[in-house]
């Protein structure tokens, strides 16, 4: 029961109701504390004055007096009755069960009454301390409100259920071990409060105190107080009308005060009332049956939750350990290896030194001969030998010039560590999912012909893969700000079809959907690029120059990269899908991820590799295009194919517009879709490579690159429009 007992605890003073009171909205209030939150209203706002001076009274003067009770937006903790020229400021208090009231009165000096029996001021306003619904006390004033008995009953039998000592109900703080009971006041103190609140002088002296045991019994078997009726206090309480759900006594249905009401006998109505609250409490009971096995069963999550952490800790640092050991081990294989470069390079320039010096010392040897022979002054002995010594003089140069002042060993080493596709798993290392009662769905597909805009509202429509047999829960629509910022969840549920409203004008959003399950959740399906409308009605063929300077205003910066789930199987992808090359000789076709079909949009790929002259093919592509020839090839795909040397455009297996210039490694190239003006146009290291490619370009496109084993390329997108493409010359 001890969860109940702040059900019995008074919002004003914190302790249990003593002598509760209902009031008209429901909740409950000791008598005593109802009375210390009395505010007196001016005579001339009153109801009782507008009666006196005959002006009409109504319902609506009771809802008058909820706006009288205003409080700071700022919760100061301060309130006022607004709307009295005499009403003062009075400060706002919250009670230990955190309800705002307003501070009791002073208390009264001992030989006055206690509160609850001195007369109620006139014109007297209560204000709910819970609701802060406000009212005008008649002249009945508390005496109005009806007592609640059974609360009173409930709060006994819980005080008596209770084993711990009785403790003071004076105390402000910690409530202290009660000492003694009045009888007469019906309270139990503690020491200090009995000497600073029940003194034993004046008419507390004829009190009678009892021990806090023998006062709990003389409650427990204190005669039950009867109900009775708050206007006849004589007459108990028989009937119960229903149209006032309030009981009345047999005086109040005489007087005609519930003629026109039906009314009902009091014990049966009392027998209807506890089993609809039975029957609502069993329904209750359930939930809070279900609540506690829920809790269990949290509760035992939070165990299991903290074995499996530490032991998937513990594995997690066993394969991380495991991998840092094989690193350190192949990292001993390399040094070795770089140890026998550095051996080896050291021991072919030692040899070469050794040899270089005795070669030097015996050619300069033979040249101080020759210098003292010629000294000699005798012309038959130098020439007996001269010949000799300069066929020797020839042979020792030669033999300097066949190589051997050239270094046989270079300095650097030929040997390059490529971490990178290393460094690539290390990013990528993640978690899989272990284990699932039933696969993901697979991404959505966006049905084209069904997407569109109009003016600053797009549609979307997707639908499941044909072929699917996964169960779909429903489905989340991202969009993105419009600027190419991050996406943003616009719609979640089971529908395929969503119509997103107050976009701006004059912007290309993009769009993306995936699919959810109890499993968990699809990848999201290719992402749509949509652009609303301008917002003018000018018409862009006959725009003026000053408004053609604005395309590059109006275009959306694109973020892609290459489709490895569309792609054919020969491609290889690295570096995050931005890099792909071919383990093929023959042309295979890889799409970006994103599709266009509206803006002006401009991407770059730089060459990577570029090996026995092949062809690759850039430009754009519909989404079922051939993907095992080269791009342009068939009707689906718009391409420039280009060489060492020139370059041609391709589409339908049609080659026009040859062009001088070609590609090497490093080089890039670099394509321009505006679907504004319906063109496509190509570009080679920043420079425009022939004319406009294609015009008439509509639908959705995707980025496309053909591609065999000799070439690598790496995608760059968010780029700016290049400065060769100007309104003037989009207008050709």
């Amino acid at each position: 029961m001890e969860e109940m007992e702040e059900e019995l605890k008074c919002p004003v003073c914190g302790s249990f109701y003593r002598e509760p009171i209902i009031l008209p909205c429901s909740h409950n209030l000791c008598q005593a504390c109802a009375r210390n939150i009395l505010v007196q209203t001016p005579e001339a706002e009153s109801p009782q004055s507008r009666r006196a001076s005959g002006s009409q009274v109504s319902d609506y003067d009771y809802l008058d007096l909820d706006k009288m009770s205003l409080y700071s937006e700022a919760d100061s903790g301060y309130g006022s009755y607004g709307g009295f020229a005499s009403a003062p400021t009075t400060p706002c208090q919250k009670s230990p069960n955190g309800v705002r009231v307003f501070p009791p009165a002073v208390p009264p000096p001992p030989h006055l009454p206690p509160a609850s029996l001195a007369p109620v001021p006139r014109n007297a306003c209560l204000t709910c301390p819970q609701c802060h619904r406000s009212l005008i006390l008649d002249e009945r004033g508390l005496r109005g409100f009806p007592k609640n008995r059974v609360l009173e009953g409930v709060i006994d039998r819980y005080q008596q259920s209770k084993a711990a000592a009785l403790r003071c109900q004076l105390c402000e703080k910690a409530p202290k071990e009660a000492t003694a009971m009045c009888e007469q006041c019906d309270v139990f103190y503690c020491e200090p409060c009995r000497l600073r609140c029940h003194p034993p002088r004046g008419p507390l002296a004829k009190h009678r105190l009892v021990p806090p045991a023998q006062g709990r019994v003389s409650r427990r078997l204190s005669p039950r107080k009867i109900s009775t009726c708050t206007d006849h206090e004589l007459e108990n309480h028989s009937m119960y009308c229903v149209q006032c759900k309030m009981p009345v006594c047999y005086q109040c249905l005489e007087e005609g005060k519930h003629s026109s009401h039906e009314v009902k006998a009091l014990g049966a109505m009392w027998k209807l009332h506890k089993s609809q609250l039975s029957q609502a409490l069993n329904g209750l009971s359930d939930r809070a049956k279900e609540a506690k096995e829920f809790l269990v069963q949290l509760r035992n999550m939070v165990q299991q939750i903290q074995e499996n952490s530490v032991e998937f800790e513990a594995c997690l640092v066993a394969q991380c350990d495991a991998l840092i050991d094989a690193l350190n081990r192949r990292k001993a294989q390399l040094l070795s290896r770089v140890n026998k470069e550095h051996e080896h390079k050291l021991k072919v320039v030692r040899d070469q030194i050794s040899h270089c010096t005795v070669k030097l010392r015996q050619t300069t040897g033979l040249m101080e001969y020759c210098l003292e022979v010629i000294k000699e002054n005798d012309p038959s002995g130098f020439l007996q030998i001269s010949d000799a010594l300069i066929r020797r003089v020839h042979l020792t140069e030669d033999q300097w010039g066949k190589g051997t002042l050239t270094p046989r060993m270079t300095t650097d080493f030929d040997l390059n560590l490529d971490s990178a596709p290393l460094l690539q798993s290390i990013h990528q290392l993640d978690f899989v999912q272990m284990k699932a009662s039933s696969p993901v769905p697979a991404p959505p597909i966006l049905q084209l012909e069904e997407c569109c805009t109009h003016n600053n509202s797009a549609t979307l429509s997707w639908k499941q893969p044909p072929l699917s047999t996964v169960q779909v829960e429903g489905y989340i629509l991202e969009l993105d700000d419009g600027n190419g910022g991050q996406f943003r969840e616009v719609y979640v549920g089971k529908e395929t079809m969503c119509t997103v409203d107050g976009l701006h004008f004059n912007s290309t959003y993009s769009a993306r959907v995936k699919a959810f399950n109890k499993t968990g959740v699809s990848p999201y399906s290719k992402t749509l690029v949509l652009q609303t409308s301008e917002g003018c009605n000018f018409e862009t063929q006959s725009a003026s120059y000053s408004q053609l300077v604005d395309i590059k205003k109006m275009v959306a910066v694109a973020w892609f990269s290459f489709d490895p789930g569309s792609a054919h199987s020969d491609i290889l992808f690295s570096n995050d899908n931005l890099t792909v090359t071919c383990n093929s000789y023959d042309d295979r076709v890889v799409l970006g991820k994103t599709g266009f079909s509206k803006g002006l949009h401009y991407w770059e790929l730089s060459i990577d590799r570029y090996d026995n002259h092949p062809d690759p093919a850039f430009g754009v592509a519909r989404v079922d295009v051939l993907k095992d020839v080269m791009l342009g090839k068939d009707d689906k795909a718009w391409a420039m194919y280009v060489d060492n040397n020139r370059s041609w455009f391709m589409h339908n297996n049609s080659h026009t517009n040859r062009t001088e210039g070609g590609i090497t490694k490093g080089a890039t190239v670099g394509v321009l879709l505006d679907l504004t003006r319906r063109t496509l146009t190509f570009s080679i290291n920043e420079d425009q490579q022939g004319p406009v490619a294609f015009e008439n370009m509509e639908g959705l496109f995707f980025p496309a690159v053909s591609l065999n084993r000799n070439v690598q390329v790496t995608l760059h997108t968010g780029l700016p429009v290049p400065e060769f493409y100007t309104p003037r010359g989009a207008m050709q």
